[in-house]
């Protein structure tokens, strides 16, 4: 069925004798579509199923990141945990239909390529767990900025439909269904495949959503089913007045993205720096560790990292003891940065994030998979290590409700300063946790 709107629908015609208020064609346009008993409006965004499906997704992804971090993800998109997460993404009746397209392995044009790239998959983890631990704006745009640098082939704005069960506020669904109906809408451009595209269609979706908000939503799955039944043909869009406009308004928000871009382009090489230092960290805990008397375990992502001429993990422990390799959340407690083990009794002496530029929240989290996770691990010492200037940071997510029970867990700040004064002595002199504890700060 074919609902007309736009031309030649007389009602967008403005009359002499009607205020041209009343001649809004695009508000016309959504209240028709709104009372659609076939439209998304309808149908999906109003679905009572719709939202209870978000928490699922989200659970969904994180297992995915937690698959690739731990190496156990495989080679093949049948099977997956990606596979289990984009199939409830492509049940989400007519707007996600065939959304599991792009992520079928394609071994010929070898696309998407994050199935036997273990770089690749590692950016893909990586890009899903910042904009899943992250909660601004500019943190999200940052994650797919920083994706997009990896230039993954195959891997491009149809992630964004993962985005949108993260952040329905911040990133709009994607398919091509959308974009042919908001070039249709608005006489922009728009080209599938390239995020620096969907960026800047995502500036003009944003400008329409607010301009009529009050037939609208805050959720920008909203406005997408408006585009997509757009695009689907099921409506015409509300004629354009001046459509030369249109397109300068487009090319003016694609240049702003790519200028932005750019400028996050040139904060790489601080980032660059960033991921050294975050490394070099580790290492001073990782030999202050063995100079101490424990046995060390590495982050099981970070152990092939290159450092003082060898890698990270060199003579550190291949395997976690069995009481907490099997103990509830031994997925997140493998990827905490740094552990001191007491060589005789195998138990956690000492747990150390290192939160140089990264969300502090993911490494309490983790410190607390560890601490809460097994009643034979009795929190010994929890420590957050960061640059000196990040300790207000640190402070302001401890005393998050969420994390209520760290008060009882004791855990520490160890600023970069003082461990990097200190670690030599300690490692000549010391002996235990004493040096380590005497150094660092209790924070709650």
């Amino acid at each position: 069925m074919t609902v007309r709107l736009g031309r030649p629908d007389l009602s967008f015609r403005q009359s002499a004798a009607e205020p041209a208020a009343t001649q809004d064609a695009t508000a016309i346009l959504i209240s028709r579509w709104r009372q659609d008993p076939g439209g998304t409006y309808q149908t999906w965004f109003l679905w009572e199923k719709r939202l209870k499906n978000f928490r699922s997704i989200r659970r969904g992804l994180a297992e995915v990141v937690t698959e690739i971090q731990a190496g156990t993800f495989g080679t093949s998109y049948k099977g997956s945990s990606l596979e289990t997460v984009v199939g409830s993404i492509a049940e989400q009746r007519q707007m996600f239909k065939g959304a599991d397209h792009a992520w079928l392995w394609k071994p010929k044009l070898r696309i998407p390529d994050i199935y036997e790239n273990r770089e690749n998959q590692l950016a893909f983890a990586n890009f899903l767990h910042a904009c899943a631990c992250c909660d601004t704006e500019p943190q999200v745009l940052e994650a797919i900025r920083t994706l997009d640098r990896h230039r993954i082939k195959g891997l491009g704005p149809t992630a964004a439909n993962l985005l949108y069960f993260l952040h329905p506020t911040i990133t709009p669904p994607f398919n091509t269904a959308i974009v042919n109906g908001y070039n249709a809408f608005t006489g922009a451009r728009v080209k599938l495949g390239k995020w620096t595209e969907y960026l800047a269609m995502r500036e003009g979706i944003l400008t329409l959503n607010a301009k009529h908000r009050d037939l609208l939503s805050n959720d920008l799955g909203a406005i997408a089913g408006l585009l997509f039944d757009i695009g689907s043909k099921r409506y015409e869009p509300p004629p354009r007045t001046d459509d030369a406009e249109a397109r300068r308004s487009w090319e003016a928000d694609l240049a702003r993205v790519r200028e932005e871009a750019a400028k996050s382009d040139k904060s790489l090489a601080a980032a660059r720096e960033g991921d050294r230092t975050h490394t070099e960290v580790q290492g001073w805990l990782r030999d202050l560790g063995r100079a101490l008397g424990f046995d060390v375990w590495v982050a099981s992502n970070d152990i092939g990292r290159p450092y003082a001429g060898g890698r990270l993990g060199d003579g550190c422990m291949s395997a976690l003891p069995a009481a907490i390799d099997n103990a509830p959340g031994a997925e997140a407690v493998r990827l905490i940065d740094v552990l001191w083990l007491d060589r005789s009794s195998g138990r956690v002496a000492g747990a150390f994030e290192v939160e140089h530029t990264t969300s502090i929240y993911s490494g309490i989290v983790r410190l607390l998979d560890l601490a809460l996770g097994s009643a034979e691990e009795a929190a010994q010492g929890l420590f957050l290590v960061a640059p000196d200037s990040r300790e207000d940071d640190v402070r302001a997510q401890l005393a998050r409700p969420a994390f209520s029970r760290v008060a009882d867990l004791r855990v520490r700040f160890l600023p970069y300063g003082e461990l990097e004064r200190h670690r030599d002595a300690m490692a000549r002199f010391g002996q235990g946790m004493r040096p380590i504890e005497a150094l660092a700060k209790v924070l709650s």
